[in-house]
């Protein structure tokens, strides 16, 4: 049925080619909000290799020399670096693009990305088969991010065991929490599955895109509003439209990315407790939202002034359960400080997703005055220790 396809969170409203390579360039208003020059500085992913699972990745200019063929199990002619959709390399470009031939520079332009082609939008899937395939694929890779712009509001068993195995190989995973916020706001997966972290979205002025599902399975929030991207798979020309959580998705993989590079003996889990300690909010960590989960990334704090603590290597933040496996092997250090205990955040799920979900659905109305993001520039103010982001309180439990 049609509740349960496994759907791209790419809203494509309102799309109109964008006329020049300056228009593309100067859409990007991410890249300044999060001071991406001061970043790149110091991080610029380089080491790091992100799973796309998506519709594949296309080598555009922009991405010329940074993807890597994965596995596809689309179903359909050609092979994971043939994007059936536009959507797959428009996510990538979005990590690692280089901006080259007037395209999207990415917030990660020294990574990686190594495609795992699906079926996305209903074209070619196969319930949660496929996507569940391709995750498994990402997970025996040597890519250490695995960015998934899709979701569904179907639990497929076969997706959720993919999703444990890959977080048993010490993946770090996102995924877009869905963008039917104004409509059923449906749980969405696999974001809402343990060890994926859940993103929602932002737009330019700061205020949480209406479209963003809420639930206590949003773990952080990201820009995900106005920003270009491909129009089809011809790869003609980049369109203008309203966004959506995939992107976002994206944002938070590359964000992520950058703080690895930085840290390339880190695990998953401590590059995750890192985004969540430095993310912007302004209420208690430990009372996340479901609009904006522990708040916006923000990889400046880090990056630039040496904030967050990684704790335990082998916890992770988001169900406060041991990892076995994820600390051990070559590379991997312990944490030079752990003064957080894991239990200072609650398990993903504890307060039950359905019901809190469906509680702040019938509060939509109060959604609009709350749920704001202040966003200011960081090329000065981060070198001083001021906050990236600052965010008005949206309690989970508004």
């Amino acid at each position: 049925m049609a509740s349960a396809l496994v759907v791209l969170v790419l809203v494509p409203l309102g799309l109109a080619p964008s006329a020049t390579a300056d228009d593309i360039q100067s859409k990007l208003w991410h890249l300044e909000a999060m001071g991406a020059d001061e970043l790149w500085d110091v991080s610029t992913g380089e080491g790091i290799k992100v799973a796309v699972v998506d519709t594949g990745v296309s080598e555009t200019p922009s991405l010329k020399g940074r993807v890597h063929p994965g596995t596809d199990v689309a179903g359909m002619p050609g092979g994971s670096t043939d994007d059936y959709d536009g959507h797959g390399t428009t996510m990538a470009e979005l990590i690692v693009g280089s901006g080259r031939g007037g395209g999207i520079k990415g917030l990660a332009p020294g990574a990686e990305v190594v495609s795992f082609r699906t079926g996305l939008g209903g074209k070619f899937e196969k319930k949660g088969s496929r996507s569940a395939e391709a995750i498994r694929a990402a997970a025996d890779s040597d890519a250490r991010i695995i960015s998934m712009s899709f979701g569904s509001d179907f639990a497929y068993p076969d997706e959720k065991a993919a999703v444990k195995y890959a977080a048993s190989k010490g993946k770090l995973m996102f995924a877009a929490v869905g963008n039917d916020g104004e409509k059923k706001d449906f749980i969405g997966y696999p974001a809402a599955f343990p060890s994926v972290t859940g993103v929602s979205a932002a737009d330019e002025s700061g205020k949480v895109a209406r479209f963003s599902e809420r639930g206590d399975y949003v773990d952080l929030a990201a820009p995900g509003r106005d920003l270009p991207q491909w129009c089809d798979e011809a790869f003609r020309s980049y369109c203008d439209g309203e966004g959506g959580t995939s992107v976002a998705t994206a944002i938070a993989s590359a964000s992520a990315a950058l703080i690895w590079s930085k840290h390339p003996n880190w695990t998953a889990n401590q590059v995750l407790r890192v985004l969540i300690d430095t993310a912007g909010r302004d209420w208690p960590k430990d009372d996340p939202s479901v609009y904006l989960g522990y708040g916006l990334v923000r990889p400046a704090p880090n990056l630039l002034e040496g904030k967050g603590d990684p704790g335990p290597a082998d916890v992770d933040p988001l169900t406060n359960e041991k990892t076995p496996g994820a600390g051990a092997g070559p590379g991997n250090e312990a944490s030079p400080s752990a003064s957080a205990p894991a239990s200072s955040q609650p398990p993903k799920g504890a307060t039950g997703g359905g019901a809190a979900a469906a509680a702040s659905s019938a509060k939509s109305s109060e959604r609009d005055g709350q749920l704001w993001l202040i966003l200011g520039s960081i090329a000065a103010a981060a070198v001083i220790g001021a906050s990236a982001f600052a965010v008005m309180r949206a309690r989970r439990r508004a």
